[in-house]
């Protein structure tokens, strides 16, 4: 994809760009950084010269920040370069479990909530000077606590508020667990986007031999939250899909929940068929495995599981022993969150890279373009399955 082709990017920007990737987002962060240089030095137009594009074209975008801590455990954000007019793009990455900060004699990790903070810290450094502030959380902090049942907080629309209050005018997210959270917060920017091209891309340069048809290929979503992704994902691609749905047994209660009684599958036949098993995320990973393997029993093909976040909270054995069993095929995620070493190092690993696509948001919202063509990847999607077709499928 030629990205001086998708925008006519000559319009005066709305301030100099500014890139603040937290610790969290460092290699994200750089990523993003290196297609934004290369762009920007290719581009060519008559008024770059002026005054109004100064700044434009930089070695780096990168503005450096210092999040120190005191012994307490207490922190503070100094920015170390004039932002003053400046478009700031904030990234960090909640997820981020690699990071850790001493209190006294003892050494934390650092959560979600300390991300949250060290957020708040950069955004509280820059108003006030900042032109515009932008925030690009690809997982959405708190975004499994919706909604609220009962007596109980509500804290993803809280922080959402709170980010809003402080001057942020855009928030941009990934695959929201539900994006009506954005109710919160209606008279500011809120964005979240599907790596949907992003999974058949890095899949289709892994995988030879797949028949992307509805004879041959299919989607599936492991239960009922996801099966609006897996829906969109086969009417692209012109093939069926199938879902699972937990059936509980409400005449008892374990642990405070009624159990599974059992997985029902919806959908036509899949015998013999290769599929993608698409969600959000992957936490413990104990769903998708358990879905991948009644899959295997009904007779499928090949199965990709493709998660936009890979959490992995109870470690990697049991995904180890479920592609040796056979299982499944292939896992891909992405890299919009911390991908330990040892889950790069694994052969059934697939990482897709989504650098070039957040690049892309950045430079087009800069301009105060439109990124509707970028959050509809259909063409796109489509031009990468007929080359893919007439490359390997004779």
């Amino acid at each position: 994809m030629s990205q001086t082709n998708t925008k006519d990017l000559t319009t005066l920007p709305v301030g100099r760009l500014g890139l603040i990737p937290l610790i969290s987002c460092k290699d994200l962060g750089e990523k993003v950084n290196d297609w934004l240089i290369q762009w920007r030095k290719e581009r060519s137009h008559d008024e770059l010269g002026s005054f109004a594009f100064e700044g434009y074209q930089r070695d780096s975008y990168l503005l450096p920040v210092q999040t120190a801590r005191f012994g307490s455990g207490e922190a503070k954000c100094t920015i170390l370069e004039s932002v003053r007019g400046d478009d700031i793009y904030i990234m960090v990455d909640v997820c981020n479990y690699s990071i850790t900060y001493n209190i006294g004699p003892f050494t934390n990790l650092m959560s979600p909530d300390d991300h949250f903070q060290d957020l708040k810290r950069v955004i509280g450094a820059v108003s006030g000077k900042a032109r515009r502030i932008n925030v690009i959380m690809p997982y959405l902090y708190e975004s499994r606590q919706n909604i609220r049942n009962g007596r109980e907080s509500l804290d993803c629309a809280t922080a959402l508020q709170e980010l809003v209050s402080m001057g942020v005018e855009n928030i941009i997210t990934f695959d929201a667990h539900d994006a009506r959270v954005q109710n919160a917060t209606p008279m500011h920017g809120f964005e979240t986007i599907q790596p949907s091209y992003q999974f058949i891309k890095a899949l289709l340069n892994h995988e030879d031999g797949l028949h992307i048809d509805n004879d041959h290929f299919m989607i599936i979503s492991p239960d009922e939250g996801s099966m609006n992704r897996a829906i969109y994902l086969a009417n692209i691609l012109g093939v069926d899909m199938g879902m699972y749905y937990k059936r509980l047994d409400y005449s008892k209660r374990v642990n405070g929940r009624h159990p599974i009684a059992a997985y029902e599958f919806l959908g036509p036949n899949l015998k013999g068929k290769d599929m993608i098993l698409i969600d959000d995320m992957i936490s413990s990973g104990d769903t998708v495995l358990k879905i991948s393997s009644l899959l295997k029993e009904r007779g499928a093909g090949r199965i990709y599981i493709c998660s936009t976040f890979g959490l992995f909270t109870d470690g990697l054995e049991k995904f180890d022993k479920a592609h040796k069993d056979g299982v499944f095929d292939k896992l891909l995620t992405t890299n919009l969150i911390y991908q330990s070493p040892e889950l790069l190092a694994k052969d059934y690993y697939i990482t897709c890279d989504m650098s070039k696509y957040i690049a892309l948001i950045i430079d087009t919202l800069n301009h105060d373009q439109s990124i509707s063509q970028l959050l509809n990847p259909v063409d796109r999607i489509n031009r990468c399955v007929t080359n893919y077709m007439s490359r390997y499928i004779k």
